[in-house]
């Protein structure tokens, strides 16, 4: 698979972190781009689709980050939007850090802590599988104001009905995107994008 140049970079510094500390399987370390870069820009492709510019200076939690997934590429795609990544295993989030640094990024803060200690409110949250979502819905339901992205794989209909049953989530607030209809690939099946939205879904109200 053919790698841009911009994350050549990023794959490197991940490489050289990852001997160090091990926050991708040594087993998939050659699958970096694919299985977890690639993986992160799912949801800048569902911005892009159904809510575009709806990132631009937008403050963003990347919650259970690890060692920076979906956070860094992210960061690296909407230069102009604010993240702040977030994981309570402080070496994951050295690991985030040095390769936000490395790369240059401006709109990046790493932070080791939980989430219900955040004293902040942001536009959005992204994470990738780090929980249930019936778990993971209540450390955030207070932290947004426009929508969770979820990168879920799996029998996401059973997560989803367990979300609603224990979080009363409002089933018209959820959406679900396989993200093969963009990536071609067996990895991706099954694969998706869940936006939980707080008060709509994407596309956004545009103001004249």
């Amino acid at each position: 698979m053919q790698v841009p140049e911009k994350y050549a970079s990023m794959i490197a510094l991940y490489r050289e972190w990852n001997g160090r500390i091990n926050v991708v399987s040594r087993k998939d370390i050659d699958q970096l781009y694919a299985h977890h870069i690639l993986h992160s820009l799912a949801i800048a492709e569902y911005v892009r689709r159904f809510c575009p510019g709806a990132f631009a200076g937008a403050r963003i939690l990347d919650l259970g980050t690890g060692g920076g997934f979906p956070g860094i590429p992210l960061a690296t795609e909407f230069p102009d939007a604010q993240f702040t990544l977030c994981d309570s295993i402080g070496k994951k989030i050295r690991v985030a850090q040095a390769v936000a640094d490395g790369l240059g990024l401006q709109n990046v803060r790493c932070v080791n802590a939980r989430a219900e200690s955040l004293p902040e409110t942001f536009d959005w949250v992204v994470s990738r599988a780090v929980t249930s979502l019936d778990n993971f819905y209540p450390w955030v339901k207070g932290k947004f104001r426009r929508s969770i992205l979820y990168l879920k794989g799996g029998d996401v209909n059973a997560e989803i009905s367990e979300l609603i049953r224990k979080c009363h989530v409002e089933p018209g607030k959820i959406r679900t995107w396989r993200i093969d209809e963009w990536l071609e690939d067996k990895y991706f099946e099954e694969k998706f994008v869940i936006e939980i939205g707080k008060d709509y879904l994407c596309p956004p109200v545009f103001e004249n």
